[in-house]
């Protein structure tokens, strides 16, 4: 695989650790800031909608730069909105640098998925977005827990100024590894006008997968945001062990994209038909099991592999129906992801709202989940077309 998807993975790392860590560090921004712990989970649900609304504009708006050009730009507000962050005195200001460094993000994920997709044969999106995606699940592994003893050692503050010093090295990587001449140009001639790619999203197989990915990554970030209390109030386990659940979430993450990376190319059908069942019934059992915390922290590696497993295969078949689009399949499949990583935090905090109980985000990602299996069921999902695949 070209080096350069390496350098991207280096910052779709950096990025996914701020996406990420607000896991661990929920109580101590609502302490801080005298908020609710449901009220701080909705900087993950601002970081989505950001995302959700960044992906296609940003696409739009800078489909004609350079792709290095607009990843420089990018990953330099993303910074800045990051030491804004840190210094943030009330709740406010906080949530709205989490939706413009979400806008950044979104335009750098949409230009990067597309620029990926380049790089390699046709037949290799998925392993490309693998490589991509390894970013986002090695900082659920390495970053997120680092951040989370690092906000527990010197304050949640200390996060935000990491991350903003950690996207040095990803930006001189950038400028010498992206070239500067228009891979999505060069790869695909001259590309479709923004209204033809914009009608890609009239087809139900496009939408159909993209709405997919949403559910999933729904239940996955409804579950994940409010992970903390699980361990501490349910399972009754010290503050420290939740790094350590992160850590198992992250290393879950990181092993199901690398197999679905090398199964959604060829056989996606496999990984949704088994990884979709198993997941439902993971997520029920943590439900149900979460008071014992031996099982907690099985289900919590178990659930990485199969809710990244299931989840990258189908972002992986959004990038292929939406292949008629070159410079904008990215911002679908980015859009697909955070439209379920905004909703799902919501409703994790509507649960905990309604007093239902710290389990209250697991039952909704269990229920998403459920969705999502009933329309992979009715419309026969798990059989893309052969086309595509």
């Amino acid at each position: 695989m070209p080096a350069a998807l390496y350098l991207l993975a280096l910052a779709v790392f950096v990025m996914g650790t701020s996406e990420f860590m607000l896991a661990g560090l929920l109580p101590a921004i609502a302490a801080d800031l005298d908020v609710s712990v449901g009220t701080a989970g909705l900087l993950t649900s601002a970081f989505a909608i950001g995302m959700v609304v960044g992906a296609p504009a940003m696409a739009a708006f800078a489909r004609r730069w350079p792709p290095r050009l607009t990843l420089i730009v990018c990953l330099c507000v993303f910074a800045g909105c990051h030491v804004v962050g840190a210094v943030a005195t009330s709740f406010p200001p906080l949530i709205v640098t989490r939706v413009l460094g979400a806008l950044a993000n979104a335009g750098f994920l949409a230009v990067a998925l597309g620029v990926a997709t380049t790089l390699v044969p046709p037949d290799r999106k998925g392993r490309a977005l693998s490589i991509l995606l390894s970013g986002t699940t090695i900082a659920t592994v390495a970053g997120v827990p680092a951040g989370a003893l690092l906000g527990t050692a010197l304050g949640w503050r200390a996060t935000f100024w990491g991350i903003a010093i950690l996207c040095v090295p990803a930006l001189i990587g950038i400028v010498r590894g992206i070239p500067q001449r228009n891979a999505r140009d060069e790869a695909s001639g001259v590309a479709p006008s923004l209204r033809a790619e914009l009608a890609q999203l009239a087809s139900p197989r496009l939408l159909r997968a993209m709405g997919l990915g949403a559910l999933i990554n729904g239940g996955t970030f409804a579950a994940f945001t409010f992970l903390a209390p699980v361990v501490t109030d349910t399972a009754g386990l010290d503050e420290g062990w939740v790094p350590v659940a992160l850590v198992l979430f992250g290393v879950g993450s990181f092993l199901g994209v690398t197999i679905a990376g090398r199964m959604s190319d060829q056989r996606p059908g496999l990984a949704l038909a088994v990884g979709g069942p198993l997941l439902l019934a993971g997520w029920i059992a943590m439900a149900c099991g979460a008071t014992h915390p031996a099982l907690l922290l099985a289900l919590v590696l178990v659930l990485g592999v199969l809710s990244f497993g299931v989840g990258s295969t189908l972002i992986a078949r959004v990038l292929y129906e939406a292949s008629a689009a070159p410079t904008m399949a990215g911002s679908y499949a980015t859009a697909a992801l955070n439209i379920g990583a905004a909703a799902g935090p919501v409703l994790g905090a509507l649960g905990l709202a309604l007093g239902v109980g710290a389990l209250a985000p697991v039952w909704v990602a269990s229920a998403l989940t459920a969705v999502a299996l009933l329309v992979m069921i009715l419309s026969r999902a798990w059989r893309p077309r052969a086309s595509t695949a």
